[in-house]
């Protein structure tokens, strides 16, 4: 059996290959990022081996899930706060522009409008 490169194998290495650009910037690829649970904001360490560099994440899973536990709590209080806020803006301006309650007596009704300046 030949051991040469065929389809199948250049397929699988194109899916993982990744270019770098002119700003000498690397986009790692997703099937790669999925395999490792690398996500936005891990930091990678770069080594020298040899003829080739080793990439290694800079976290440790466990602690990382910990932290994104704590961050999720974190997130979850500052929208509670926020939504609280905000309930207490709405309640301020519907009171301040009198949302909600009866229309005062100006002396005409919107349907006033639509007849004025037309032909009695």
């Amino acid at each position: 059996m030949e051991q040469g490169l065929n389809k199948d194998i250049i397929l699988v290495i194109l899916l993982v290959m990744a270019k770098v650009t002119s700003k000498l910037q690397l986009t790692l690829p997703k099937a790669i990022a999925e395999q490792y649970r690398i996500r936005p904001g891990d930091e990678l360490d770069w080594q020298p081996a040899g003829e080739v560099i080793r990439v290694v994440v800079k976290r440790s899973r466990s602690t990382s899930r910990r932290a994104d536990a704590a961050s999720l709590q974190q997130r979850l209080g500052l929208f509670e706060q926020a939504t609280a806020r905000q309930v207490k803006r709405n309640a301020a301006f519907r009171k301040k522009h009198a949302l909600g309650a009866e229309p005062s007596d100006r002396g005409w009704t919107r349907e006033d409008l639509y007849d004025r300046g037309l032909p009695r």
